[in-house]
């Protein structure tokens, strides 16, 4: 019998691959390439995270937990919140623990958003933002942020993107793919116009272990931000967890009573081990975590200070480990110079039109391979641009 056209639904269909993952198709089967591109830390988890989840598997825990999460580690969540960010929530009713930050961002989306709904979505932004909001029914709304700025979201951006069918904003900081962040002054700016506009703040902080010039404040520990934000925050970044798939949502007990509703029927649960390793992680790894940002920032120097050496102009991350340097002077926009860059040099890194429009100028370099890799990958990205460097 043949099969109906178009079975797949219309919305699927008009979604735009990843720009990451479309580009990194390119690098698959190619030999002895240093990639750039990929969001991901080169540490190993820490040693003592690993055996609390290998000791887990020896002891047979194996089964399912609340679809919450564990009490244990919403109470180990709840402890650090208060102790590193002067955050509160409570642990029955406000937190919920996700597969990853990726599926609370989901949640976030499907539980907020009526047909039609706009989010506002500052870029340079991670890749899921618009697409979830699109899936879930929503319109992001583009707010493009610019390098003059040094790509922070202002007051004015917010209040110009404004309308009565705005809903929500989503703030990421220190921000993939450009690693700026937001001093506690700066949001405080910001939360005022979001209160002014009646905004939901959809605050992504899962880099926020990984600041470097100043303490990472949260938007939700501001007088009146607490009632009006959904904090995401996890452990793939700051504990070098990616594999793991552990993550975390709290806010107000409506909203993540609601998300937990449909948590229940989509992914049931977070992973038994990944969440008892969330525990030890959160419990005793502040030296590990230390050293790895202490690594990142030592490398964080090097790269900013190679990229305007050669000629390519870069703001200074504030965290995470991106940078976002402008290739405007090579002639090239940035498919082209990314691909080339590969074709010649065989470095690898993400063109800057992977995270929203207007970005044709800029490519996205992670930091997160050893100091020896990123010196050979900047003397060949140094050749490439001088061969290419317009005249």
């Amino acid at each position: 019998m043949r099969r109906k056209k178009n079975l797949v639904s219309k919305m699927v269909q008009e979604l735009p691959p990843s720009g990451i993952r479309e580009f990194f198709d390119l690098v698959l089967g190619m030999k002895d390439v240093i990639s750039l591109g990929v969001g991901e830390p080169d540490f190993t988890t820490p040693w003592n995270i690993r055996e609390v989840g290998i000791f887990s598997l020896e002891q047979g825990q194996t089964s399912y937990t609340s679809n919450k999460g564990m009490m244990k580690l919403r109470l180990c969540i709840d402890r650090y919140l208060k102790n590193r960010y002067s955050l509160s929530y409570d642990p029955n009713n406000e937190m919920l623990i996700t597969t990853g930050v990726s599926q609370g961002l989901d949640l976030v989306m499907r539980t907020l958003l009526e047909r039609g709904d706009n989010v506002l979505v500052p870029t340079p932004c991670y890749v899921a933002y618009a697409p979830l909001a699109i899936l879930a029914g929503g319109r992001p709304k583009i707010i493009q942020t610019n390098f003059k700025d040094g790509f922070k979201v202002t007051p004015e951006l917010i209040e110009g993107s404004s309308d009565k069918r705005t809903k929500a904003i989503i703030l990421n900081y220190p921000n993939n793919p450009t690693g700026v962040s937001y001093t506690e002054n700066e949001l405080k700016s910001l939360a005022r116009v979001i209160k002014k506009k009646d905004l939901l703040v959809i605050s992504d902080e899962v880099y926020s272990e990984l600041s470097f010039d100043f303490k990472h404040t949260s938007i939700a520990a501001l007088p009146g931000m607490r009632s009006r934000t959904i904090y995401l925050n996890g452990f793939s970044k700051g504990f070098a967890m990616t594999g793991w798939r552990i993550g975390y949502v709290c806010g107000p007990q409506d909203i993540i009573s609601a998300m937990t509703k449909v948590h229940q029927y989509s992914m049931l649960c977070a992973p038994i081990i990944s969440q008892l390793a969330a525990c030890e992680a959160l419990e005793n790894s502040k030296d590990a975590v230390d050293e790895m940002v202490r690594e990142y920032k030592r490398r964080r120097e090097f790269v900013f200070t190679s990229f305007n050496e050669i000629g390519l102009k870069c703001n200074k991350p504030e965290g995470a480990f991106y940078i976002f340097p402008s290739i405007e002077n090579s002639g090239l926009d940035c498919a082209e110079f990314a691909k080339g860059l590969l074709k010649e040099q065989k470095v690898a890194v993400v063109p800057g039109r992977a995270f929203g429009p207007g970005l044709d100028n800029f490519l996205r370099i992670s930091y997160a391979s050893k100091l020896a890799d990123l010196k050979e990958a900047l003397a060949r990205i140094a050749c490439f641009f001088k061969k290419h460097k317009r005249r």
